[in-house]
């Protein structure tokens, strides 16, 4: 499935609207080049759980986290880019976090693997700067998947 997404404000709005389907323990993948949008979808995923501060990638601190009144949810959010060695990432408690929380990694390929409920997105950027993104969506987002 291909949604497209012609600028940030399009992405944006496909991440609030992404929102309200999330619940504790879901973890959203999001893959694409530098600059793709992973972080403006994630931003509109924080604004669809009710966060009006900014939101920027926690590409140096690698995980921020967003909770209640903040949030509708608990909510991670994760960028793996800088990670060069899979012992890091033990020390993030990622599979602790998702015992009460929702999750969106940003360069979900640096993981060793990946839990197989996880709703995987990737942007696909074209010569004319338009995006596509495509979803593999696990049987446990079941009939909550609705992409607009």
């Amino acid at each position: 499935m291909a949604i497209r997404l012609d600028d940030a404000e399009a992405t944006e709005a496909f991440g609030r609207a992404l929102a309200p389907l999330l619940r504790p323990g879901d973890v959203i993948a999001l893959q694409g080049a530098l600059g793709a949008g992973k972080t403006t979808l994630a931003r509109g995923v924080l604004r669809g759980l009710g966060h009006q501060g900014d939101v920027a990638s926690p590409t140096f601190p690698i995980v921020q986290s967003y909770d209640p009144p903040d949030t509708r949810i608990p909510f991670w959010h994760v960028d793996l880019y800088r990670i060069e060695h899979p012992q890091e990432l033990d020390e993030l408690g990622l599979d602790d976090a998702l015992a009460d929380a929702a999750m969106l990694i940003e360069w979900p390929e640096r993981l060793p693997r990946l839990w197989p409920h996880a709703l995987r997105l990737t942007f696909v950027v074209d010569a004319a700067d338009s995006r596509a993104l495509t979803a593999e969506v696990p049987p446990a987002w079941g009939s909550r998947w609705s992409p607009r």
